[in-house]
């Protein structure tokens, strides 16, 4: 089995405006390219700036593209039931011209139901918003007719057909992936099932990578992205920097989790939170018991839910570069 490539992942939560997050995110990506990172993902979120800081991800990665010259740059993920499916195969089409061929689409059915609401959508009708709108995306892709004989994907992107990644947190999910031969995007903020709260990552992730390699069509290439929280830090460092994401990391654990972490300890707050932490011989330890990261085509890191900031977000990605990702064989 191929070792992991390695890629950033940024969802643009610092504390700042939206122009320094913007800025932020371009120097990262700029900063994993010259670090030799395979990849860099960048999440779409609306309306809520606590939640994510990009909803129009086209357009920062448009400016990351003429910044940068061999970083694949990805999207985690086009919230697809709310766009307009035609618009997102353009942009995506136009992004892969400027870029060279570097566009990965991560797709997926997510977002609030308040936004949906917003969009006039209700998101009880998600998955057959998805459906429709994914079969549009792919006759764009696929050079078919739009709406008219001569309406056709300008420019033309048959390529990017087979770079499409589906995000799920369910194995039939991962099967509609592996059955299309697309890439399977999971995620660190996998909810726990309500009868195993305290289920780990790796528990909960095994079975829905078995359910989207058994789907895989044959001769299908195996694409598989695992985001995982990982910050590096030096040793002087680790204290302060820990102290600082302490009230961020309890709020995404009852945010997103609904758990409770009174009375938990530091080291077991990053537990709880599937939050991967410490000097660089931590991590490594770390990580090599994260085996589903391990078989993954492609490792994703994030610093969300620490939120460390810009400058400590620069030095780790330094740290795994350099002496993270060398260690466990992993790289670009």
């Amino acid at each position: 089995m191929t070792t992991p490539r390695i890629g950033l992942f940024t969802r643009l939560l610092e504390d700042a405006s939206p122009a320094d997050r913007y800025r932020f995110a371009l120097e990262q990506i700029a900063t994993a390219e010259r670090l030799g990172f395979a990849s860099a993902w960048v999440a779409q979120h609306h309306f809520h700036a606590a939640e994510g800081g990009l909803p129009s991800p086209w357009v920062l990665l448009g400016a990351a593209a003429a910044t940068t010259s061999t970083i694949r740059l990805g999207t985690g993920v086009i919230t697809l039931p709310l766009e307009d499916p035609i618009r997102v195969a353009e942009d995506a089409a136009v992004v892969d011209e400027i870029s060279g061929g570097r566009v990965e689409i991560g797709i997926g059915t997510g977002g609030t139901p308040a936004c949906f609401t917003a969009f006039g959508l209700r998101s009880e009708d998600r998955r057959d918003l998805f459906a429709a709108k994914f079969a549009t995306l792919l006759t764009a892709f696929d050079g078919g007719s739009l709406g008219a004989d001569e309406n056709r994907l300008y420019p033309a992107a048959p390529g990017l057909e087979r770079r499409l990644w589906q995000a799920t947190f369910s194995a039939a999910g991962a099967a509609l992936a592996g059955a299309r031969n697309d890439g399977l995007m999971l995620s660190r903020s996998q909810p726990r099932p309500t009868d195993n709260p305290e289920a780990s990552l790796v528990e909960i992730q095994a079975p829905i990578v078995e359910a989207y390699e058994a789907a895989l069509g044959d001769g299908g290439q195996r694409r598989l992205l695992a985001s995982r929280t990982v910050v590096v830090v030096d040793e002087e460092n680790r204290t302060r920097v820990l102290e600082a994401a302490l009230p961020s990391l309890r709020r995404f654990a009852g945010g997103f989790g609904g758990r409770d972490l009174t009375g938990l300890n530091p080291e077991e707050i990053l537990l709880a939170t599937d939050s991967v932490f410490g000097t660089p011989d931590e991590v490594i330890d770390q990580l090599r018991r994260d085996t589903v990261a391990a078989s993954a085509t492609e490792v994703a890191f994030q610093v969300h839910s620490l939120e460390p900031g810009h400058e400590i977000t620069l030095r780790s990605l330094e740290l795994l570069a350099t002496e993270v990702a060398p260690a466990l064989g992993w790289g670009a």
